[in-house]
C-alpha cells in the first residue's frame, strides 16, 4: 500500500491544525492576553487599535481613546442600552405630554433614544477588540451621530479636545436624565393603570443629583458631579445657603509659574478665600431693625408707628427663619447705608463621580486680547486623593490627553493605561463558536482544556470554595472574548509571578480535577533560553502612547513626565481590591 505513509502523514497534519484550531477558537485569551502576549513568535509586538486622521481629526482621537480605556464608562454604556432593550423601546419614543419651557416633543424623544450614548458604546467597542495585527478605523460614525443629534457639522476650525469632551459627556448626560424621565413617567402610568410591574422591581424614580449623599450616581451617568460654594459672614457668622452646581468634566486655570501641581490647582478651585466690602443680608437686615426702631421713636402719628412695627415684625421673623427672604411690601433702607462685612467663601465637591475628568486650562490672556498658552509644568500623580479626611476618595490615573504646539496649532496625543479591562468587546467573527462552546466539542484535541468555573456577575473569574483555580472564565469561552484581568494580573493562574520572573511564552495549564487542591503548574520549554526569555513587566507600568494610528507601548514614568503638555486627565475612582500604584 504505497499510499499508507502520505494517508497517514496528511491525517497527522490534519489531526494537529484542528486541535490548534479548537484550542484557539475556545480558548483564545490564553495567548493574545497572557503576561507575554505583547510579543509574537516571530518578535513583532501586539497592539490596538488607532483611529485614522483624514482631517486633522487628532482632537476627537485623542478623547476617543482616552475613554475607550474608562471602564466605569463602558460599563455605564452597556447598562444602559441593555436596560433600553429590556424595558421596550416604545418607552423611549413617547413624548411627554407636560413639556417644560422651551422644550420641543420631537428633541425630548431624541434624546431618550439615546442616539450618542449608542455610538460611543459601538465606537469604544471597537477600540477595545483585541487585534493579532495592525488595525486603524475611523470615528466617522461617532461623528456623524453628534452631527445628527445637534443638526450641524462640527467645525474643524476650533480643534480643542477639551471643548469636544464637554459636548460628548453634556450630551450623554441629557441623554440619561431624559430616559430617567421616560422611565419615571412609564411606571406612573402603569399605577395609574393598576397594572403592577414584574415581582422585585419599584417604580423607578430619577434620582435627582441634589439629593445625592453617596459617592458617585448609583448606576447613573458616571461623569456627574456636585459642587457646593458656601459664603459665611465674618461679621456676624451667617452662612448662606449652598449654591449647587452640576459638572461632567472640572476645569482647573494653571498659574501663571513655571511649575505647580495638580494639588495647587485643585486648591485654586476648592480653596477658601476672603472677600473683603461684601454686603451680607442679614447684616442688612439687622441695620434696617436698627433703623426702623429709630424712626419708631420719632414717629408722631400712631398709622406710622403701626406700620413701622409691623414692618420690624417683618424683618425680626425674617430674621429668625430665612435672612435671604424677599421682604414683599417692607421698605428697607437704601443698600448704601447697609454696612459692608468680611465674608469667607469656601467650594467643596459634594458629590464625588466615578469618573473625574480634568481639564487644565492653559489659556491666557492680555489686555491685547492675544490669547498664548502657560507652558507651566503641572506634575501630577498615578492616584489622586479628593475629599476631606471624613469623606477620602482615591481615584487611579487611566488616561491622559497632551498637546504639543502654541495656543493656535500644534497636536493631540492620548496615552492610555494598558491592562485588560473587562467588559470586552466580542468580534462577530467568533459568534459562531459561542454555541459550540457551550455545549462542548466532539473534535478530540490534543493539548488540555483548561478548567471552568462559574463566573461571578462582575465579569471575574475566581476560584472554587476547595481552592483548585480556574484557568478561564465562562465568559470567556461562551463569547470568545478576551479573559477578565483586574489592573492587568490574569485571572487564569493564580500562581503569583515576581516582577523579576523570567519564563517562555506560557502554555495551556494542565486540566486538574475539582478535589486536586495544588495550584495549577505552568509548563515551559526546557531547551528555551537565552534571549528568548524576556522580563516580565509590572501591568501597571504599561500604557499606550497613542497618536492616531501611530501606536508604541510606553512606561508610567513617561507618562507623568509630560507635565508641560497634559492638557486632560482621567481619573477613575478606586475599587475595593484595586492594585494600587504608586
Amino acid at each position: 500500500m504505497p499510499d499508507k505513509p502520505t494517508t497517514v502523514a496528511a491525517y497527522a497534519a490534519g489531526a494537529s491544525l484542528a486541535a490548534i484550531a479548537a484550542f484557539y477558537v475556545f480558548g483564545p485569551t490564553f495567548f493574545i492576553d497572557g503576561e507575554n502576549s505583547y510579543n509574537t513568535n516571530d518578535g513583532r509586538k501586539r497592539t490596538i487599535i488607532g483611529l485614522s486622521n483624514p482631517a486633522n481629526d487628532c482632537f476627537i482621537n485623542s478623547v476617543l481613546q482616552a475613554l475607550a480605556g474608562l471602564g466605569d464608562l463602558r460599563l455605564y454604556l452597556i447598562k444602559e442600552l441593555h436596560r433600553r432593550q429590556l424595558e421596550g423601546l416604545e418607552i423611549y419614543e413617547a413624548a411627554p405630554t407636560v413639556l417644560r419651557k422651551g422644550e420641543r416633543p420631537e428633541k425630548i424623544v431624541n434624546l431618550q433614544k439615546g442616539p450618542v450614548t449608542k455610538a460611543l458604546k459601538d465606537m469604544l467597542d471597537a477600540l477595545n477588540e483585541r487585534p493579532i495585527y495592525k488595525k486603524t478605523i475611523s470615528a466617522r460614525p461617532m461623528i456623524e451621530a453628534l452631527e445628527r443629534a445637534f443638526q450641524t457639522r462640527i467645525s474643524r476650525n476650533q480643534q480643542d479636545a477639551q471643548e469636544f469632551l464637554q459636548i460628548v459627556l453634556e450630551r450623554l448626560c441629557d441623554e440619561y436624565h431624559a430616559a430617567e424621565r421616560a422611565r419615571q413617567r412609564a411606571d406612573q402610568k402603569l399605577v395609574e393603570n393598576g397594572q403592577p410591574k414584574e415581582p422585585g422591581q419599584n417604580p423607578t424614580k430619577e434620582t435627582s443629583i441634589s439629593t445625592r449623599a453617596t459617592v458617585g450616581t448609583n448606576g447613573g451617568f458616571p461623569f456627574e458631579g456636585r459642587i457646593e460654594s458656601q459664603i459665611t459672614c465674618l461679621r456676624c457668622g451667617y452662612k448662606t445657603k449652598p449654591s449647587a452646581t452640576t459638572f461632567v468634566s472640572l476645569t482647573l486655570n494653571v498659574p501663571q509659574k513655571s511649575s505647580t501641581s495638580l494639588d495647587s490647582c485643585f486648591d485654586i478651585l476648592l480653596k477658601s478665600e476672603e472677600i473683603d466690602d461684601f454686603k451680607c443680608d442679614k447684616c442688612r437686615l439687622n441695620h434696617a431693625v436698627e433703623w426702623k426702631n429709630s424712626k419708631l421713636k420719632s414717629a408722631s402719628s400712631e398709622g406710622d408707628r403701626e406700620a413701622l412695627q409691623r414692618d420690624i415684625d417683618l424683618i425680626e421673623e425674617a430674621l429668625r427663619e430665612d435672612p435671604e427672604k424677599v421682604l414683599e411690601g417692607v421698605a428697607l433702607p437704601d443698600s448704601k447705608q447697609a454696612p459692608k462685612s468680611k465674608i469667607r467663601k469656601s467650594t467643596r465637591i459634594t458629590v464625588f463621580p466615578k469618573v473625574i475628568a480634568i481639564h487644565l486650562s492653559r489659556s491666557m490672556y492680555d489686555p491685547g486680547s492675544y490669547s498664548t498658552k502657560n507652558l507651566a509644568k503641572v506634575s501630577y500623580t498615578q492616584r489622586l486623593r479628593l475629599g476631606g479626611l471624613l469623606n477620602e476618595h482615591w481615584y487611579k490615573l487611566l488616561g491622559v490627553v497632551c498637546h504639543k504646539g502654541s495656543h493656535n496649532s500644534g497636536h493631540y496625543e492620548s496615552f492610555r493605561r494598558n491592562h485588560l479591562y473587562p467588559p470586552f468587546a466580542t468580534p462577530d467573527a467568533f459568534a459562531a463558536y459561542a454555541l459550540a462552546s457551550r455545549n462542548g466539542s466532539t473534535a478530540p484535541s490534543a493539548l488540555p482544556s483548561p478548567n471552568v468555573e462559574a463566573m461571578q456577575a462582575n465579569g471575574v473569574s475566581h476560584g472554587p470554595s476547595d481552592g483548585s483555580s480556574v484557568s478561564v472564565s465562562t465568559a470567556s469561552l461562551s463569547t470568545g472574548n478576551s479573559r477578565p484581568e483586574s489592573q492587568g494580573v490574569p485571572t487564569s493562574t493564580a500562581t503569583p509571578i515576581t516582577e523579576t520572573a523570567e519564563t517562555e511564552p506560557v502554555m495551556p495549564p494542565v486540566q486538574r480535577s475539582e478535589t486536586q487542591t495544588s495550584k495549577p503548574q505552568i509548563r515551559t520549554h526546557e531547551s528555551a533560553v537565552g534571549s528568548k526569555f524576556r522580563r516580565r513587566k509590572k501591568s501597571n507600568d504599561r500604557w499606550w502612547r497613542i497618536s492616531d494610528e501611530k501606536i508604541k507601548e510606553t512606561r508610567t514614568a513617561d507618562v507623568l513626565s509630560m507635565q508641560r503638555e497634559v492638557y486632560l486627565l482621567f481619573y477613575e475612582l478606586e475599587r475595593p481590591g484595586d492594585d494600587a500604584v504608586a
